[in-house]
């Protein structure tokens, strides 16, 4: 059957946008030393570009998908985007570090706004037989994205300055609004949408602030440091308060169907574990490579090449993967996959070969594509109607708040003289065995949440029957073209 030309227009923006995204954050990590000197900015400050950012981000997507659910998520994607590429203009121009930091924090609203709108195109628009494929595209974009910025970063650094790595994004979020204009998906909305409760919407945001804030100083301060223990315990607190109060509302934040459902919130799970473990590898690995194999950034990033390969080419394998075996065991594969490449990084040391650190990288990627692709597409698809964009929101935190977390394992695992609590060498390479076990033990948790997965693809234990907890037990059958799953 040929595809209607709405499926290739929605792929084309949810990937274009994905990619703008994930190029934006790792091109600014090479531009950051050069910004640093010609804005005359101290390590903290510059910090805080990826701080703010990550901070305005994480606490809103939840929040920003709920706006798409109600106003269209057409709308709110086309006003995202306009707003990313509007902010990366007035970084490009901008005088000072306070103006980047506040121009970052700006950019970060707008990319909460931006994602969750992408993955809600895809899930309306395509069936759930057929979305498959397009998860596997966006997940291999990404990756190809994330692989790239570096390379393009540098290029663009040396050659223009850092103020380029911010121009280049006004056009690309020109020609992506552009295209989101001749997106028409079929409304999903309930018949009654309800309202935006904004004391619940601020009480999430608080508590996201809080725990991305404590999180991102853990490798400063440790995890016994009063700002860390402070900051955790708030988050305990309003979190409490926060649950309380969703219970009460008639109109809570993450709607009910949502909240209850078992697929959705074991794809939570396992995104958070996955995701904190490879990126604390990731972390631990570039220490590693530099500090004590003493490889420049390029002879760096070819080691890890085979992930990103493993990436790109995994996430088809893993859709026909799902579509063959269904949930429950691609996730339970992928994640053993991956668990299993961590720990054996662990096992390398300075004599080792280059082919089993090779191995090891793409034993993780392929295991996180798998995990990537097959727990967006439950997640997304397990939605109920007219809450594609929370489901959408859910899943970016998710994917927010687990490099964050990892990092924190990794740093203060390691102790990392990139801050401020060194030790030589030698013993980081001691350290690291032991940091790089702890994250392959945190993505070893996510067996528990993949193993609630359905069987089968749709969210269903069986043809018949919804599977127990699904949001399908609680809702009306939906139209067949506004069930679909999205990436």
């Amino acid at each position: 059957m040929t595809a209607p030309p709405r499926w290739h227009a929605a792929l084309l923006v949810s990937v274009a946008g994905a990619m703008l995204v994930a190029l934006d954050g790792t091109v600014l990590l090479v531009a950051q030393p050069r910004l640093q000197h010609d804005l005359g900015a101290g390590v903290a400050q510059v910090q805080w570009t990826s701080t703010g950012y990550l901070l305005a981000v994480a606490s809103l997507l939840v929040i920003a998908g709920r706006l798409g659910d109600r106003y269209g998520h057409q709308r709110v994607l086309f006003t995202g985007v306009l707003g990313f590429g509007a902010a990366s203009a007035g970084i490009a121009l901008a005088p000072s570090i306070g103006w980047v930091i506040g121009l970052r924090a700006a950019q970060g609203v707008c990319g909460a706004l931006l994602q969750p709108a992408t993955l809600a195109l895809l899930r309306l628009t395509y069936p759930p037989d057929r979305l498959g494929t397009p998860v596997a595209l966006r997940t291999s974009a990404i990756a190809v994205a994330a692989g790239a910025g570096p390379v393009l970063g540098g290029l663009l650094v040396v050659h223009l300055g850092w103020r380029a790595v911010f121009w280049v994004n006004v056009p690309v979020a020109a020609l992506i609004a552009a295209l989101a204009l001749t997106v028409r998906p079929p409304a999903a909305r309930p018949a009654s949408t309800p309202r935006l409760d904004l004391t619940g919407a601020a009480l999430l945001a608080t508590v996201l602030v809080l725990l991305v804030r404590a999180l991102v100083g853990v490798p400063e301060h440790g995890w016994t440091a009063a700002p860390t223990l402070s900051g955790l315990a708030a988050v305990v607190v309003l979190a409490v308060v926060l649950v309380g109060y969703e219970r009460r509302s008639a109109d809570p934040v993450v709607p009910r169907a949502v909240a209850r459902s078992v697929p959705v919130t074991a794809s939570m799970a396992l995104l958070l574990a996955a995701s904190a473990g490879l990126f604390g590898a990731l972390f631990t690995a570039t220490f590693y490579l530099q500090d004590v194999l003493r490889l420049d950034p390029l002879g760096s990033g070819l080691r890890v090449l085979p992930l990103t390969a493993l990436m790109v080419l995994g996430a088809p394998l893993a859709a026909a993967a799902l579509r063959r075996h269904g949930p429950r065991r691609s996730a339970l594969t992928g994640t053993a996959l991956l668990a299993l490449g961590i720990a054996g990084l662990s096992r390398l040391d300075p004599t080792g070969t280059w082919w089993a650190m090779g191995a090891a990288f793409a034993a993780m990627g392929a295991g996180f594509a798998t995990v990537m692709v097959t727990a967006t597409g439950t997640v997304v698809g397990d939605a109920p109607p007219g809450c594609a964009g929370v489901v959408g929101g859910l899943k970016q935190t998710a994917m927010n708040i687990g490099p964050t977390l990892g990092i924190a394992v990794a740093a203060s695992a390691t102790a990392t003289p990139a801050h401020g609590s060194a030790g030589t060498a030698a013993a980081f390479a001691g350290a690291m065995g032991t940091a790089l076990l702890l994250l392959a033990g945190c993505v070893a948790l996510g067996l528990l949440p993949a193993a609630l997965l359905p069987r089968r693809p749709g969210g269903r234990a069986s043809p018949e029957e919804p599977a127990p907890g699904s949001v399908a037990e609680e809702a009306a059958p939906p139209v067949k073209e506004a069930t679909a799953a999205s990436s």
